[in-house]
């Protein structure tokens, strides 16, 4: 059954990718965030979807708009992360949040990727998400976005 703790935050895979990448401007925040899963202030969840967008982006070229590591560097990433964050589980009954959230906000395309994070979240009693994108999410209000 789920619990819905304070401090349990779901991690956007542009967090990651920030904590990766030192010129994006949210490094600093992203590796501070991370720092406080790591001591304990925060406890932090993605899915397999998040580390799924994280190889697929940390490891497209730079002209491509990726960061251009190889697929070592990315997998070495990973299991840092890992270290750090929890992986919640899908299921049928994420499968059908999902698409009562498609059919609900007439979902179509890429938002459907949002919408799978919110079914997740919600099937494991998550409300807060950190994330670098908001204006993906304000049509859910189901999240609470965290700084």
């Amino acid at each position: 059954m789920p619990t819905t703790d304070d401090n349990r935050v779901f991690v956007d895979t542009n967090v990651l990718l920030a904590a990766t990448d030192h010129d994006r401007k949210e490094h600093p925040n992203s590796l501070a965030f991370l720092e406080g899963g790591q001591r304990g202030i925060y406890r932090l969840f993605v899915t397999g979807q998040i580390f799924r967008e994280y190889l697929v982006v940390s490891t497209r070229p730079i002209e491509g708009n990726g960061l251009g590591l190889s697929p070592e560097n990315a997998v070495a990433n990973i299991c840092c992360f890992r270290k750090v964050l929890q992986v919640l589980q899908e299921d049928d009954e994420t499968v059908t949040r999902l698409i009562t959230l498609v059919k609900n906000h007439e979902l179509k395309g890429k938002r459907i990727h949002d919408a799978n994070l919110i079914a997740s979240m919600a099937r494991h009693g998550l409300r807060r998400l950190k994330t670098y994108n908001p204006s993906d999410f304000l049509k859910f209000p189901e999240v609470d976005l965290i700084d």
